[in-house]
């Protein structure tokens, strides 16, 4: 059971990122410009992240043993959905149906291997469980680069097709757990307001483009995304059975690793989607090219794994974050120098190292969030913290996109222009992670000291 879970988790990781490389050919394909394609990656994540909170509401209520195998049926025909696509707007609505898919698929899964799963063999069964959030990165560019090269890209999407068929049939025998008595009421109104909410304000992001902003499309979309987001707000502070418990967010360390952890997120996120189009709308390199290249990211992110643990226990999570937010806010003016005569090894390593302070970024955040936070009020805030964690990325890849729809009109595209808004673009970004610095500097000198083991230095 762990092994089909693990693999599950694998094809949804692996269909978050791969459309990447293949974006180029994509927007070619339906005659649109290829920064508007973020909204087919945006959209999937986000459809998740609002998800995952009733993923396991659905667990309980129905059984795991039901959901599951629904949900990898969704992300199977949703699969031959964005295959068949034949407009941005028909494959977007598919991404929204695999994200569905998606988020009932893998907390579910994780839920029922866990709850079926002994003690002794907990430890075993969580590695094989975190390997695909590993691999599946560092492969999705190459793979999804070379389909794009010698195939269609809707190959990315036919790939899934037989897999989802295994793994539907094994999910049938395999998967236990029945529905469990007395579970609360859904919060639909949570839903369906936060929901709303976010998916208005993604629409109306998305009326900023390179081509020409439509500033009314705009409007109303931010004007209907501030409406129900205050709505859902003041709804899951008072309702007795909240879709998300806002009310975790009382203790200090998780509150922060959600504000400046969402924030590096974002800024973080938004790179392996930039890499890829500019390799080949800039560079002018095939679209495998750019997913080799850009897969060095992902090398870097694995390659300093081992060593997490004992950076955090050296310097402690705060002076780790500050530190890093630092660096890589530098290390942006770093990327935004690069250009098509930078040689491709020096490019290799820049992006090797930007994925070592991404994993070491990811790895503090998610070390703290919880170092503080009792047994009672455990659950809520890990789901709060996941759907967090997958809405930030979706979002960053949509505020990516905004960034380089506004700066390519700035600089023009001519003489190099759009090499310098794709430079402006990374600028912007570095700028906005010195910010989850400033939100860092709130937390006490010893946060994190409870998992990690370390005392705070004089001077914090």
């Amino acid at each position: 059971m762990a092994l089909l879970v693990a693999g599950a988790f694998f094809m949804e990781i692996l269909d978050a990122t791969i459309i990447g490389p293949a974006i180029p050919r994509i927007a070619e394909s339906f005659g649109v410009d290829p920064v508007d394609v973020n909204i087919a990656i945006s959209a999937y994540l986000v459809t998740v992240a609002v998800l995952i909170p009733a993923s396991g509401w659905m667990a309980d209520r129905f059984g795991a043993r039901r959901v599951f195998p629904a949900a990898i049926a969704v992300f199977t025909i949703a699969s031959i959905g964005c295959a068949a696509s034949t407009s941005l707007p028909m494959l977007v609505a598919m991404r929204v149906l695999q994200g569905v898919g998606g988020a009932m698929m893998v907390p579910v899964g994780r839920l029922a291997v866990l709850r079926s799963t002994d003690k002794t063999d907990l430890v075993r069964v969580i590695a094989l469980l975190t390997w695909p959030a590993l691999v599946a990165p560092v492969i999705s560019p190459a793979v999804g680069g070379a389909i794009a090269t010698f195939w269609s890209w809707r190959w990315i999407f036919i790939v899934n097709i037989p897999i989802g068929i295994l793994g539907l049939v094994l999910s049938l025998k395999l998967i236990r757990g029945g529905p469990r008595s007395g579970n609360p009421p859904l919060d639909w109104l949570g839903l369906t307001a936060l929901g709303g909410g976010i998916a208005a304000g993604l629409i109306g992001l998305e009326g900023i483009r390179v081509s020409g902003t439509d500033w009314l499309h705009v409007a109303i979309g931010v004007a209907a995304a501030m409406i129900l987001l205050v709505v859902a707000a003041a709804h899951l502070v008072r309702a007795r059975h909240p879709l998300v418990q806002l009310r975790v967010l009382r203790t200090q360390t998780l509150r922060i690793t959600v504000t400046a952890g969402a924030l590096y997120r974002l800024v973080i996120t938004a790179v392996p989607f930039l890499l890829p189009l500019q390799f080949q709308l800039v560079f002018g390199w095939s679209p495998l090219s750019a997913g080799l290249v850009t897969a060095a990211l992902f090398l870097g992110n694995i390659a300093i794994k081992p060593a997490t643990t004992t950076l955090m226990r050296r310097f402690g999570i705060r002076r780790l974050l500050l530190a890093n937010a630092l660096v890589s806010a530098g290390w942006f003016v770093v990327l935004a120098l690069v250009t098509p005569g930078t040689p491709v090894p020096v490019i290799v390593a820049i992006l090797f190292v930007s994925g070592v302070l991404r994993s070491i970024g990811f790895t503090a955040y998610n070390s703290l969030a919880f170092a503080d936070v009792d047994s009672a009020h455990l659950s809520h805030a890990n789901t709060l913290n996941a759907a967090v964690q997958e809405l930030a990325a979706g979002i960053g890849i949509a505020v990516a996109a905004l960034l380089l729809g506004v700066m390519t009109p700035l600089v023009g595209v001519a003489d190099g222009g759009l090499g310098a808004a794709y430079s402006w673009t990374y600028l912007a970004l570095g700028a906005l992670m010195i910010l989850t610095a400033a939100e860092t500097l709130r937390l006490p000198p010893d946060a994190g000291a409870a998992v990690t083991g370390t005392r705070p230095r004089a001077g914090g």
